[in-house]
C-alpha cells in the first residue's frame, strides 16, 4: 500500500489552533465520519482527531525529591504510608511503584497474597492532597549523617515530584477467560472457571494506539493528556511489539505497542490517576491517557476511522496457557463483541468484563477536544518516532 502524500502539517494545524479555526472530533466522531464521507475527504475537513484511556496500567510509578533535611541524609531505604519506595539514586531522590504493596497490609494479613493499599494509592493520595507519611533510613556519612527522617508530607510542598510510567496505553490486549476447574485471581480480574466470564482491556476505537497502528504521529516529545495534566511521550514503552501480528488497516491482533509517558504530578487530577487493589493480584494504578492525532494525510484518516468492529483481539486461556507462559489463541474476537456484554465461545454466551472505563475514556478524549479548540493545547513533532514496521 502506498503512503498517502501529505496535505497538511503539524504546524498549520497549531496556526488553525491559534486562530480558533481548527477542526476536532474525537475518534468516536471520526469513525462516523469516515465512514459517511470516506478517508479522503475526513482528511480534508479535519485536523486532529482525539483519543482516550482509563484503565489500570500496572507498570507506572513516580520520581519523587522529598527535600532535604537537617542534618543531611542520604535515604537508603524509604517508606511512603508503609510502602517500601527505592532509594538508590542519590541523597533524596526515590522512586515509588504502583504494584508495591505495603510491608504490613492488613488484608494481606487474612488472605494472603491480597493487598489494600500500595504504591498507586499513595500517588492517587498525594495527587488528592493528602498527608502522606514518610520515613527514610540511612547508614550515615560525613557529608550526610543523619540516619533517620521521619515527616508528614503533602504533594504542594514537595521540590520535585513526576508521574514516569515505564509502559501505558497497550496497543490491543488479550480477552482472558479462565478453562480451569477453579476461579483465579488475576491482573486481568476474577475469572471464574469453565469460561464463566470473558474480561478484556483497552478502549477499543477510542484507544491511543489503535489509531495510529504504525505511529506515524508519535514518539519523543509527543504532548498528550496525562493524569489530567499536559504529558509527554519519552518514547516506546517497555515490551513494546510493533512487529505483532496486525489485521485490516494495520490493527494489531495482540499485544503490541506500548508508550513511556511522564508528566508533572502537581497538576494532575485524582480523578485520572486512581490507585486500585486487583483482588487476588495486588495493587495498580487506573491512569488516563489522550493522545491527540493530527491528520495530516488521507493514511491517517483512515487508521482513525477503525471501528469497534473492525478491531479483534485473541481469547487467551489464563488457567492453563498463560501460567505456562504460552499465548495460544482460542480465536479471535471483535471489540463491538466484547462491549455487547456477551460473547460467543465454544458454543456457550459468556459474559464479558471490561476493565477500561470506556466512560472515563470517552470524557478524555473530549477533555483534550476541548483543550484543542480553546487553544490550550498545542500539537508536537516527534523529535523521534517510535520504533515501527513499514506499511
Amino acid at each position: 500500500m502506498a503512503k498517502k502524500k501529505a496535505i497538511k502539517t503539524i504546524e498549520e494545524i497549531n496556526e488553525r489552533i491559534k486562530k480558533g479555526t481548527v477542526v476536532v472530533v474525537t475518534a468516536e466522531e471520526m469513525t462516523k465520519i469516515v465512514k459517511s464521507k470516506g478517508p479522503e475527504k475526513a482528511a480534508k475537513e479535519i485536523d486532529v482527531v482525539t483519543t482516550g484511556t482509563f484503565s489500570p496500567m500496572c507498570s507506572s510509578g513516580a520520581f519523587i525529591n522529598f527535600g532535604h533535611a537537617k542534618p543531611g541524609i542520604k535515604a537508603t531505604k524509604v517508606w511512603l504510608n508503609g510502602v517500601p519506595a527505592y532509594a538508590g539514586l542519590a541523597a533524596v531522590d526515590i522512586y515509588i511503584g504502583a504494584t508495591e504493596p505495603t510491608e504490613d497490609d492488613p488484608l494481606n494479613r487474612v488472605h494472603p497474597g491480597q493487598f489494600k493499599y500500595g504504591g498507586g494509592h499513595v500517588i492517587h493520595d498525594l495527587i488528592a492532597g493528602k498527608k502522606v507519611y514518610l520515613k527514610a533510613t540511612a547508614y550515615g556519612t560525613d557529608c550526610y549523617p543523619n540516619k533517620e527522617v521521619k515527616k508528614r508530607i503533602r504533594l504542594s510542598n514537595l521540590p520535585y515530584a513526576v508521574l514516569l510510567n515505564p509502559r501505558n496505553a497497550y496497543q490491543n490486549y488479550n480477552c482472558a477467560i479462565n478453562l480451569s476447574d477453579k476461579t483465579i485471581y488475576t491482573y486481568m480480574g476474577v475469572l471464574k472457571p469453565h469460561a464463566g466470564n470473558a474480561n478484556y482491556a483497552t478502549s477499543g476505537q477510542l484507544s491511543p494506539l489503535l489509531n495510529d497502528p504504525y505511529y506515524l504521529t508519535l514518539g519523543l516529545g509527543t504532548r498528550i493528556f496525562l493524569g489530567g495534566a499536559k504529558g509527554y511521550i519519552i518514547g516506546p514503552g517497555t515490551q513494546h511489539n510493533p512487529n505483532a501480528k496486525r489485521g485490516k488497516n494495520g490493527v494489531p491482533l495482540q499485544p503490541a505497542g506500548t508508550l513511556m509517558v511522564m508528566g508533572n504530578l502537581k497538576e494532575m487530577d485524582p480523578k485520572f490517576v486512581v490507585g486500585v487493589s486487583i483482588l487476588g493480584y495486588g495493587c495498580s494504578l487506573a491512569v488516563g491517557i489522550g493522545v491527540p492525532i493530527p491528520i495530516l494525510n488521507e493514511d491517517m484518516a483512515r487508521f482513525t476511522g477503525v471501528s469497534d468492529d473492525e478491531i479483534f483481539t485473541n481469547i487467551i486461556d489464563y488457567g492453563n496457557d498463560y501460567p505456562r507462559g504460552e499465548a495460544r489463541s482460542l480465536g479471535t474476537v471483535s471489540y463491538a463483541e466484547l462491549k455487547s456484554g456477551t460473547i460467543k465461545f465454544n458454543g456457550q454466551e459468556v459474559p464479558t468484563v471490561p476493565l477500561t472505563s470506556y466512560k472515563r475514556s470517552r470524557e478524555i478524549a473530549e477533555l483534550l477536544k476541548g483543550w484543542i479548540e480553546k487553544g490550550e493545547f498545542l500539537l508536537t513533532n516527534p523529535v523521534e518516532t517510535l520504533p515501527t514496521v513499514p506499511f
